[in-house]
């Protein structure tokens, strides 16, 4: 009996297919609930390894010992603290969407203080109230309920505490078996990379570590530094929620957006309720903080990975309401490796010829 040519076996083929693609989303949906915190467990092992690397050699060269050091470094000075803000904001979100949605609560100030500027003082201030008077409790009236829509959004996103936890101790459990087998998981992600593109695979994969290394040293180390010592700023001087206004500076500062938004309001505000000193002493420290990352995120960045501000604002907003809170680090570092991948790929195009007159002669040709 003759036998068909397996090569044109267009059944087997198909079967072939569907029997891989059945395996693929099988094992997707196994692994589905691991996938965020092995994401965020990778992206904290390829940014910190220097510093495992380091630890072990002061431990005797005992991967154990410093597997474990570094674990609890991650819990004391990553987990804790975010677990902390996450639960402060918890705590405190009812009292502030209930005294937003209060009807009279949100009042327009009086300004006052607008009569002592020399020479247009009294001008803008009956300027003002000329405002307030003929549409400002109207304009507040309808804005009012927008204010409660949103906090009670950034609330919803808080509230999901359980889940981050949960997300927080996978990450844990995940980062320390990394650390242990970190050289073997490299090396089998690059030859899987290898088998796929060859050299080009195997390029693809160090770039993506490179722009994930990238993202978490300068973008989230820093943030959280600016973010750390505007908080403190705001409660050495005597803000109220200062806790709150820290985790909000720290999304402010993930996006790029800096630290000024939360740290200028205050300012103004200390200087309104009459504070001078105070409001001076966090105008100095405002200025040390808003600069820091000028100086900061170059010293974090070694790799020399130049990502645009619309790329990290997109994966910050992005993120954040694909995944809540832990999209905060995860939509950036997965627009970052994109962007290094797809560079590198237009890249090894020659540049396009910029002489309108050496185009025509081509087209010509």
């Amino acid at each position: 009996m003759t036998q068909p040519d397996r090569r044109y076996d267009l059944p087997t083929i198909i079967f072939g297919v569907l029997f891989i693609a059945i395996m693929i989303v099988a094992s997707f949906w196994v692994v589905q609930p691991f996938i965020l915190g092995f994401a965020w467990a990778g992206m904290v092992v390829i940014a910190t390894w220097p510093v495992l690397i380091k630890i072990q050699n002061l431990l005797w060269g005992r991967r154990s010992l410093a597997v474990l050091v570094m674990v609890v470094l991650l819990l004391l000075l990553f987990v804790l603290p975010i677990a902390l803000l996450i639960s402060s904001v918890v705590d405190n979100s009812a009292p502030m969407v209930a005294w937003v949605n209060e009807p009279g609560k949100i009042q327009i100030p009086d300004l006052e203080w607008l009569r002592s500027i020399p020479l247009v003082g009294d001008r803008v201030f009956n300027s003002y109230h000329l405002l307030v008077n003929t549409g400002g409790t109207a304009l507040i009236a309808k804005v009012q309920p927008y204010f409660g829509q949103t906090a009670t959004w950034f609330v919803t996103q808080a509230a999901h505490i359980g889940r981050f936890l949960v997300h927080c101790a996978l990450m844990l459990l995940f980062s320390a078996l990394l650390y242990a087998r970190g050289e073997q998981v490299a090396m089998a992600i690059r030859h899987f990379a290898v088998r796929l593109g060859a050299a080009r695979g195997d390029a693809a994969v160090v770039l993506g570590g490179q722009a994930i290394r990238a993202v978490a040293l300068g973008v989230v180390v820093t943030a959280l530094v600016q973010s750390v010592l505007g908080g403190i700023g705001l409660a050495v001087s005597g803000i109220p929620a200062a806790t709150l206004l820290t985790v909000l500076m720290f999304v402010f500062c993930v996006a790029q957006l800096g630290p000024l938004l939360v740290l200028i309001p205050a300012i103004i505000w200390l200087y309104w309720s009459g504070e001078t000193t105070w409001g001076t002493v966090l105008l100095v420290w405002s200025c040390v903080v808003g600069t820091l990352d000028n100086f900061l995120r170059p010293a974090l960045i070694r790799m020399g990975a130049d990502l645009p501000l619309i790329l990290i604002l997109s994966g910050v907003i992005g993120g954040l309401l694909a995944f809540g809170m832990i999209g905060l680090f995860i939509g950036p570092v997965v627009l970052a490796v994109s962007y290094r991948l797809l560079s590198a790929w237009v890249n090894q195009a020659p540049v396009p010829v910029t002489d309108a007159e050496e185009i025509e002669k081509e087209l010509e040709q």
